[in-house]
């Protein structure tokens, strides 16, 4: 059977399943660990990716990313190349280390959000890697300890979680605390490492009884929602690609792009690329970047090596960018209709 395309699309989250190849181990010792947490906090921070929740077993690894304006592919090829490359250096071994695709569920915020989150984070106390609940607030291995306030990072997004359960810090932690322990007697829950209807819906009782009453209920494995979501979510990844397909059937590039809204705004190209700070050389930046991650589905570090920015600074600039009335005016231009023109903003 062909696999389904990977479902990705800005502001997606994203559970994350990595394993190693035939089900070995991908932490040999402490220092693999290290090494694989190094590189995830770097690629994290460059790619302004919030991550929510994780936790490091021997043989796989469980992320809870949202997608930003970086695709997942690109994020998850740069982690696990650049792990696999250390990792047989460091052990002197050849060879593929994961297998071939790592598996990631497209999730809807609500209901699943937080049952993502503590359901990720007991994963060692189920693999009784850890002892118990009070062994699990200070393990290393997860997020659960960063949540906690055990253990420090500047990559986890520990408010996005916590402001969910109180509005102190002191309150949202315990209560958060008194949520995970509930989930203790909940085991094992296929419905959270997979998508499809079942899982999605409940189970082929709740799948029957609303059949019955001629409801349409749309399902796909690759997602974990509602079926309005999963509706939804399979629209927006079809005009995702859609917009990527004609931009380049129209050769449209990064390169052509900067050429042209300079143009449009009446400035040299290269003005864009350098230094300057002046106020409408920030604005046509944002909208290049707006463009280039949204309509030319270009990654932000591509932008960035161009623009002569960071990718942090595209990220933000981008965002920018999407609520600019100029920015759709020249999207509908350069994208429905062909060239630019030479029309000028004043």
């Amino acid at each position: 059977m062909v696999r389904k395309a990977r479902i990705d699309a800005p502001g997606a989250i994203q559970h994350i399943i990595i394993r190693g190849i035939e089900s070995k181990a991908i932490f040999q010792d402490t220092q693999d660990y290290k090494n694989f947490l190094e590189r995830m906090s770097v690629i994290v921070n460059e790619t302004a990716t919030p991550c929510y929740a994780w936790a490091f077993m021997s043989n796989h690894v469980h992320l809870l990313f949202r997608t930003g304006n970086i695709p997942l592919s690109t994020i998850m090829r740069r982690l696990l190349t650049g792990y696999a490359q250390q990792f047989n250096r460091r052990h002197k071994r050849h060879g593929q280390l994961f297998q071939n695709r790592f598996k990631s569920f497209l999730c809807e915020e609500e209901p699943y959000l937080l049952e993502l989150v503590r359901y990720i984070h007991l994963n060692p106390i189920r693999a009784r890697m850890v002892k118990d609940l009070k062994g699990l607030n200070t393990y290393p291995k997860t997020g659960h300890s960063v949540l906690m306030g055990k253990i420090k990072n500047d990559w986890q997004d520990t408010d996005y979680v916590l402001k969910r359960f109180g509005k102190t810090l002191r309150d949202a932690r315990k209560a958060y605390l008194t949520f995970v322990s509930k989930g203790l007697s909940k085991g094992r829950r296929a419905d959270l490492v997979g998508g499809g209807l079942l899982r999605s819906i409940g189970g082929w009782s709740v799948l029957k009884a609303l059949r019955a009453t001629g409801m349409r209920v749309m399902g796909d494995e690759r997602i974990l929602g509602s079926s309005d979501f999963v509706e939804a979510a399979l629209k927006q990844a079809n005009e995702f690609y859609e917009k990527k397909t004609l931009a380049l059937a129209k050769g449209i590039d990064l390169d052509t792009l900067i050429k042209s809204v300079a143009e449009y705004f009446k400035l040299d190209a290269d003005l864009l690329k350098s230094s300057s700070r002046q106020r409408k050389v920030a604005q046509v930046r944002a909208i290049i970047c707006g463009l280039a991650v949204d309509h030319l589905m270009i990654s932000g570090a591509e932008v960035a090596r161009l623009l002569n920015l960071s990718p942090s600074a595209v990220s933000k600039l981008a965002s920018r960018g999407r609520g600019d009335a100029v920015l759709r005016k020249i999207a509908q231009d350069i994208f429905n209709f062909g060239s630019l023109g030479r029309k000028s903003v004043k």
